[in-house]
């Protein structure tokens, strides 16, 4: 049996990012999940001296809708290779003046609006529930940002992502309320995606690509595709540079509170724990001792 390749680091790449240049010693892993399929086979390979997988959050030539990307398949997947950070790389909508597009943000909170996705892992015979107060990586986010000003991309720092269903772009009326709430960006991808992150115990930051303001500023034409893509591409070629940058700085332990955020959050007795759901979610278990032989 082939050994499994690893890697620390993950980029989930959203619309317009569907590779990573510059991997060497690559492999393509398609790995089998108890929550289905994942989007893509993983790409593992080496970057900047870190081995690092990428996978496409749509599908290779964007082929999956945001309500239909199976997330708890992708973060599990990518937990099984033993991923602890995770960049994720996304397209927003600009809830604000001052976010222009081409600007990246790295928001520190978010909004649900979402209501056709599977939101946690442990829905069978197992029951946890963890902190999400805050849920973005603040040391990851840090990194991040750290490394978008090395490279020069202009980085707002902070602010509320709110995640609706799609695949349609919001009314007027519903971009308006939530410029009201205080939002800075929209998108439709990050949840339930960071819940599943933490779920796993792994870091995740959010690199989000202002491509629009959203269909509120009265001043601009109206969200469209083409529009979009016109200043995608430019937003897809900085973000690189930035994650390029970021993973100088990734080589240390961790010394955040992601990777034991299940510490205290399974409610369920151990005793009540059937074989079958600890095979399910055996990479989410503490590991069993091993058994004493006995002699005769």
């Amino acid at each position: 049996m082939a050994v499994q390749p690893r890697a620390d680091i993950a980029v989930i790449g959203g619309s317009g990012l569907y590779e990573m240049e510059g991997l060497t010693r690559v492999r393509e892993v398609r790995v089998n999940t108890p929550f289905g399929k994942p989007s893509d086979a993983v790409v593992v390979g080496t970057l900047s001296g870190q081995r690092v997988a990428f996978l496409s959050r749509h599908g290779r030539g964007h082929r999956i809708s945001p309500s239909m990307i199976n997330y708890r398949a992708n973060i599990y997947a990518l937990k099984s290779l033993g991923v602890t950070r995770i960049f994720s790389v996304s397209a927003v909508g600009s809830m604000k003046e001052s976010i222009e597009p081409g600007h990246l943000v790295l928001p520190d909170q978010f909004i649900d609006r979402t209501t056709q996705r599977a939101g946690t892992f442990f829905d069978q015979g197992l029951v946890a529930h963890v902190a999400f107060a805050d849920p973005i990586c603040g040391d990851l986010s840090g990194i991040v940002h750290r490394a978008a000003k090395e490279v020069r991309v202009t980085t707002h720092v902070g602010g509320t992502y709110v995640c609706i269903e799609g695949p349609q772009f919001s009314t007027k009326a519903e971009s308006k309320l939530y410029r009201q709430w205080g939002v800075d960006v929209i998108g439709m991808t990050n949840i339930p995606e960071a819940k599943l992150a933490r779920e796993a115990e792994i870091c995740y930051a959010t690199l989000a690509l202002a491509t629009d303001y959203d269909c509120w500023h009265e001043s601009e034409e109206s969200v469209t595709v083409e529009g979009i893509l016109k200043i995608m591409h430019d937003n897809v070629v900085q973000a690189k540079k930035v994650i390029l940058q970021a993973l100088q700085y990734t080589s240390e332990p961790r010394t955040c509170g992601c990777g034991t955020a299940l510490q205290q959050a399974m409610v369920t007795s151990p005793v009540a724990i059937s074989a079958a759901v600890k095979k399910r979610y055996q990479l989410f278990l503490p590991p069993q001792p091993k058994k004493k032989s006995k002699r005769s």
